[in-house]
């Protein structure tokens, strides 16, 4: 069984890293360290235990939302202020040879544990889907799409919390 530690971009070897997607790849090697120190976002790695290998990665950042794009039924559970906090996860990659060992729903679930566990709430993670086999991807794992923007996808934090108490009990 492949075993991963996710922990803050580093000094980590990204020169193999390969999702498949040159803008991803491009992004690990020569800006998400800029990023980083420039606190626009976060960057967090999956690495191989043992090997140390750079599996994934995803990286956060604050964003916000207004509330009139959100389904009456989201938005009717939550107050009524006109815009609300939000993390994006700007970017999200599997290497290939990561593929298919459900690493991509480890990482997306460890962003929001990690939002949940901050001290600055947000109300939801977002997500731009770069495609329809990302939408697809998000969609699978519980996100729903703005109904003015398809590809533009939020999974409520609250429905998270719900099922990490449920464990918890």
């Amino acid at each position: 069984m492949v075993r991963f530690t996710i922990e803050p971009l580093g000094a980590h070897d990204r020169s193999t890293f390969a999702c498949g997607v040159d803008a991803l790849d491009q992004y690990l090697r020569t800006r998400a360290s800029q990023d980083v120190k420039k606190l626009v976002a976060s960057c967090l790695v999956a690495v191989e235990e043992g090997t140390g290998t750079l599996a994934g990665y995803y990286t956060l950042a604050a964003s916000s939302v207004r509330a009139d794009d959100l389904p009456p039924e989201i938005l009717k559970r939550l107050p009524r202020y006109p815009v609300l906090p939000t993390v994006l996860v700007g970017r999200l990659a599997v290497d290939r040879g990561f593929r298919g060992k459900g690493l991509g729903s480890v990482l997306l679930a460890d962003a929001a544990l990690r939002v949940l566990k901050g001290d600055v709430k947000a109300f939801a993670l977002i997500v731009d889907a770069k495609d329809e086999n990302a939408a697809a991807f998000c969609r699978h794992q519980g996100f729903r799409p703005f109904t003015s923007r398809p590809t533009t996808l939020f999974l409520p934090l609250g429905t998270i919390k719900k099922g990490v108490d449920a464990e918890v009990i």
